[in-house]
């Protein structure tokens, strides 16, 4: 996605420290993950089928949180941000309650040269009725603070494999594995018989499990809360431009 660009010594040894403590956070959870995250290198940023970031694509999701009916926009933008010596892609996520924003949040993401999805940090903020931000809690940025990007999707998932996909410590510490890559999915924008299924939990929420539903070229098509919750999200339109 974008070209190699030659860089001095000084951010050489500032990539190398930060790949460092990429493997430590990839490898977090256990072995599983750990061919994924041994020696990344960022440059080329190869396309990842199941997390695609393509720029100003435009994902609506609806579905439910704690009782409310609500809309989903993420948006891929076209905005950069260079964190720890990686050019990253920022995603805009706002979410809609009874048809009021009740969050929005920055992601930023960078894709490896082996095609691994690695999450950098995320601003996010919640707002009350009156527009106001209340609460910026699970904000985090890597390398500040102790805080260490993640894989949130590998290049080639396999069953039994386990991520780490943050870690800020008490503050955002989320893992997956993966559950099946021939999942049935059935959405309101479309469906699949080949899927990818992967269960999601924090050590800060224990008892709460998540299952996601990604699909081919798409990216995620259903999160639902299985367990300790009551939030569900379906993919129901994909716009570009």
């Amino acid at each position: 996605m974008r070209r190699r660009k030659a860089r001095s010594l000084r951010s050489v040894l500032a990539i190398s420290a930060m790949l460092t403590a990429c493997a430590c956070a990839a490898c977090g959870s256990g072995s599983a993950g750990s061919h994924a995250a041994a020696h990344p290198t960022f440059g080329h940023g190869a396309r990842n089928p199941w997390f695609p970031l393509n720029a100003e694509t435009t994902f609506v999701y609806t579905g439910e949180k704690d009782g409310q009916n609500g809309r989903d926009v993420v948006r891929v933008t076209g905005r950069t941000r260079t964190i720890r010596g990686v050019r990253c892609t920022a995603i805009d996520d706002r979410l809609y309650l009874k048809g009021r924003l009740g969050e929005r949040t920055t992601d930023w993401y960078a894709q490896d040269d082996a095609g691994n999805v690695w999450y950098f940090g995320e601003a996010t903020a919640e707002l009350n009725k009156a527009g106001h931000v209340t609460n910026r809690e699970g904000s985090w940025l890597a390398g500040v603070d102790g805080a260490q990007p993640g894989i949130v999707m590998p290049t080639d998932p396999t069953v039994g494999e386990s991520f780490r996909q943050e870690y800020y410590k008490g503050h955002a510490e989320d893992h997956f594995a993966v559950v099946s890559v021939s999942a049935s999915v059935v959405v309101s924008y479309t469906a699949s018989a080949h899927a990818l299924l992967t269960k999601e939990w924090t050590p800060l929420e224990p008892g709460v499990l998540d299952h996601k539903v990604y699909i081919r070229g798409i990216g995620l098509a259903k999160e639902e809360t299985i367990k300790g919750g009551d939030e569900r999200w379906e993919l129901s339109d994909v716009l570009h431009r």
